[in-house]
């Protein structure tokens, strides 16, 4: 009788043919911890000028494939340059939606107005991306709105088309929806005298299309990271479920979700507090010209370039983001109650870089209405995430036909114990030999054939605040 440590899967006890018989087991093979690689999936408006329909998963490698694939000035393609930007090795996959049929686009307009007395430039700013027409003594107001309206339309990457009725260049956003209110629009006339330039903000962007049946089409794909530009209440409210959906004991695609805003403090918090959720980031950049998904996505990139789970992600800088004037950056009051309220807070560092403050994640109360820090960083999720894949993987590559019996069991436990001490000399996970005796490993008392486990999992936290006293000596 074969010993119960050794058993076959391809040659049978019953065999009496003489000869020696040897297979190939490559359970006891893996021995390390997983790579922890992270991908991100964008989820956006495209145009009907884009080469790939609306639901169809595209990898995406630079920026010109993205303006092909969704149309240049699309929320993809933008979303998909700044990603690209800040982490060009990132692996990214982009799915476009189609706008609402229901929808309306956000406009602007630039009104030009009087006849130049002297030559100069006057620049228009859309978003963080800037046009510069030259303007010569003599010109009337409607040459200068048509130069304008060409110079604009030059730019395909622009988020705007541009029209002009005499002296009136309006802008209308490429994508239906609220995002399009966010697109920023300033004017400067430089050495122009006798010519002026009035910004009407973009606005009455409406009804944005509904992410839910895009959601559905990717439950199965495992991306770590989520991001798109909607931040209306219904659509935050299907992204929440569909993060807690794939990241559930179930499902077990732990993922995050990054959308942005900025917009003002107040706005910033009432965002965060309608997701409350630990799977949910959302940047604060107030005053920046660049667009909120453009935000977003350079910090999903970030995010997916730290590949230990447990590291935080202060201080790490944002390549690409336009730098907010000085009057709206906010002050510590305001970045320590962001902190206090699930908001991410970005800020500018010596030398006009972009950075992050600390990744928190939108979950401030439980159920109850109670403050619960629990899940105060990012990093808490996103390491329970990694410690859960560590652990799947590891014993279902060790047990994947066994017996339910003591020895197994026993078994169970020495892997589980492993892995755990394994994450520690990562420093992923702290105090395992502490926390021995809570590991559990029995039958369960009325399901026959499984087997219950308690892994206490005690995460490594980020260093984020140093304090020291300096007593004065004289």
């Amino acid at each position: 009788m074969a010993s119960p440590n050794v058993s076959f899967d391809q040659v049978p006890g019953s065999i009496r043919t003489p000869g020696t018989y040897i297979e190939f087991n490559s359970r006891l093979a893996l021995r390390n911890l997983p790579n922890n690689r992270q991908t991100v999936r964008l989820i956006g408006g495209r145009l009907a000028s884009g080469s790939v329909a609306a639901g169809v998963p595209t990898q995406v490698f630079t920026d010109a494939q993205a303006a092909d694939y969704f149309g240049a000035g699309s929320h993809l393609h933008l979303m998909a340059r700044a990603l690209l930007r800040a982490n060009p090795y990132v692996d990214l996959t982009a799915i476009g939606v189609a706008d609402n049929a229901g929808g309306v686009a956000a406009t602007g307009t630039v009104t030009i107005a009087g006849t130049a007395t002297s030559t100069g430039t006057l620049s228009v700013r859309v978003g963080a991306q800037q046009v510069d027409i030259l303007v010569e003594s003599g010109d009337a107001a409607a040459a200068v709105a048509a130069d304008l309206k060409a110079t604009l339309d030059a730019r395909p990457d622009l988020p705007v088309t541009a029209g002009v009725v005499s002296a009136v260049v309006t802008l209308t956003a490429k994508n239906k929806g609220t995002p399009g209110n966010d697109i920023s629009v300033a004017a400067t006339l430089t050495g122009v005298a006798g010519i002026t330039a009035t910004i009407v903000a973009m606005a009455s962007g409406a009804t944005n299309p509904d992410v839910a049946a895009t959601l559905t089409a990717i439950q199965s794909a495992g991306d770590e990271i989520l991001v798109m530009p909607w931040t209306d209440s219904t659509n935050l409210t299907k992204l929440r479920d569909h993060l807690e959906l794939v990241g559930n004991a179930l499902e077990q695609r732990g993922a995050i979700g990054v959308v942005a805003t900025h917009g003002t403090y107040g706005a910033a918090v009432a965002l965060a507090a309608g997701i409350n959720d630990e799977r949910v980031l959302v940047p604060w950049l107030a005053g920046s010209a660049s667009l909120p998904w453009e935000t977003a996505a350079a910090v999903a990139a970030i995010a997916a370039f730290e590949e230990d789970p447990a590291r935080p992600l202060n201080g790490l800088e944002l390549v690409g983001l336009a730098v907010p004037p000085i009057a709206s950056r906010p002050g510590r009051t305001e970045i320590e109650n962001c902190l206090h309220n699930g908001v991410t807070p970005l800020k500018v560092n010596p030398g006009e870089r972009v950075s992050i403050v600390r990744a928190v994640s939108t979950y401030t109360v439980n159920a109850q209405a109670v403050a619960d820090p629990a899940w105060l960083d990012i990093t808490t999720i996103r390491t329970l995430d990694y410690v859960r894949f560590a652990m799947r993987q590891r014993i279902t590559a060790r047990f994947p036909r066994e017996k339910a019996t003591a020895r197994v069991l026993r078994d169970i436990r020495s892997e589980v114990i492993d892995v755990l001490l394994r994450l520690e000399e990562l420093e992923i996970v702290e105090n395992v030999r502490a926390n021995l005796a809570g590991i559990i490993v029995e039958l369960d008392s009325q399901e026959v054939g499984r087997v219950n486990i308690r892994i206490p999992t005690d995460v490594v936290n980020g260093l984020h605040v140093i304090a020291a006293v300096i007593d004065l000596i004289l």
